[in-house]
């Protein structure tokens, strides 16, 4: 089983991430991590702190001389911004934020001053869930597993005609084309739009959401299972993809449109061409009964609009009882670009576990042959009794 811890507060002096589960064998180093690590940090409509960090993640265990050892990797990233920090007294936090963790933190764990929860709800943590998952996303090409995503839409500002498809080829031109836009999408017209309308919320001192569409290809079938609600597939993604933070929403393919679709437009039909079934769609979002089914894995995910905006918003002092307005912290206009990779991070790292589960073995070497050994939808591959059965219960 894979599984990752985080540590670490906003303004403390690092962030740390541990990751246990990994095979041995695996190729990484500090360039895989900091290439994601770097497009987390960019984004247009990011606030100041971006500014001055470089993040650069440092293995300390478990990678040794360029490959991953089977034992717990450890990441350490400095914040650059702590030195501003650490030897000056600090105002106290009182005036709890609306939509972030400021008043459930003090009413779960008592504090008595509000910053204690905001250092460690900060999604600043996501740091770390970024370099986690691009280690899980070294795993998983191995075995030629990619995965990318874009912008769907930043407020009402849609990209039109995104609809699901079982076409790899057309998500791999859409990730190209979003990387090398700063709002990460692939439409140009819609990025300028896009683009436009963070520059109005800015200028109205506001903040917006939007959603983002995470993308995995060539996901053999047979990931995940349907026997049990804790291993379908569908969950663990939407799970993974919910911790994250501001996000609202998830939707596995196409999801909230099939709910406006008849029971006979809203499956994904088969065919068989050159003795392979395959599907005519993916409405399905590559998932079946909770269980990959070789089309392309689809996840969207709904982020609200950042909660910290100029404008300041209703709260309560909690040292007087007296309703006031809140106090501005230094946050983005539009977090939504600097997401993309995030909600990769969270898939990569759900594949990774499922991939583990599926072939077993403690080294790469012992994965690669039962990878190509694995059933696929060749009808060779799935032979039928096709006579009369009994349950036979006891």
């Amino acid at each position: 089983m894979l599984r990752f811890l985080t540590a670490g507060e906003s303004h403390g002096p690092s962030l740390t991430a541990i990751l246990e589960g990994m095979p041995a064998g695996v190729p990484l180093c500090s360039e895989d991590i900091d290439h994601d690590l770097a497009r987390r940090q960019q984004g247009y409509g990011s606030g100041g702190r971006m500014k001055i960090e470089r993040d650069h993640a440092r293995i300390t265990a478990g990678v040794m001389n360029g490959k991953t050892t089977g034992g717990p990797i450890a990441f350490i990233v400095e914040n650059l911004d702590h030195v501003k920090w650490k030897d000056r007294e600090i105002e106290p936090m009182t005036i709890p934020r609306p939509g972030h963790a400021d008043l459930t933190g003090a009413v779960k764990y008592g504090y008595r001053e509000l910053r204690l929860a905001l250092e460690r709800a900060s999604a600043r943590e996501t740091t770390m869930r970024v370099a986690v998952g691009a280690a899980c996303r070294a795993l998983l090409r191995q075995f030629g597993i990619a995965v990318g995503g874009y912008v769907l839409s930043i407020g009402e500002v849609e990209t039109p005609d995104h609809a699901s498809t079982v076409d790899a080829e057309a998500y791999l031109q859409r990730f190209a084309q979003a990387e090398a836009s700063d709002v990460r999408c692939y439409d140009p017209a819609t990025a300028e739009r896009m683009r436009a309308r963070i520059q109005e919320i800015i200028a109205a001192k506001d903040t917006l959401g939007g959603v983002i569409e995470v993308v995995a290809l060539n996901v053999p079938p047979g990931l995940g299972s349907h026997v049990h609600w804790d291993r379908r597939l569908s969950g663990r993604l939407a799970q993974a993809v919910m911790s994250v933070h501001a996000v609202k929403g998830v939707e596995i393919g196409d999801g909230f449109a099939e709910t406006r679709r008849p029971g006979t437009q809203a499956q994904d039909q088969l065919y068989v061409a050159d003795g392979v079934i395959r599907h005519r769609s993916n409405y399905a979002g590559g998932l079946e009964g909770g269980i990959t089914n070789g089309a392309p894995v689809i996840v969207r995910a709904a982020i609200k609009p950042i909660a910290t905006t100029l404008n300041p918003l209703d709260s309560v002092d909690l040292s007087t009882g007296q309703m006031v307005k809140t106090k501005y912290e230094r946050s983005d206009f539009c977090q939504v670009p600097r997401a993309v990779p995030i909600i990769e991070a969270m898939m990569c790292f759900v594949l990774a576990d499922a991939l583990i589960e599926k072939l077993g073995g403690d080294s790469l070497e012992e994965m690669r042959p039962r990878f190509e050994a694995l059933r696929r939808l060749r009808l060779e591959d799935l032979p039928m009794d096709a006579i009369p059965w009994r349950f036979g219960y006891e």
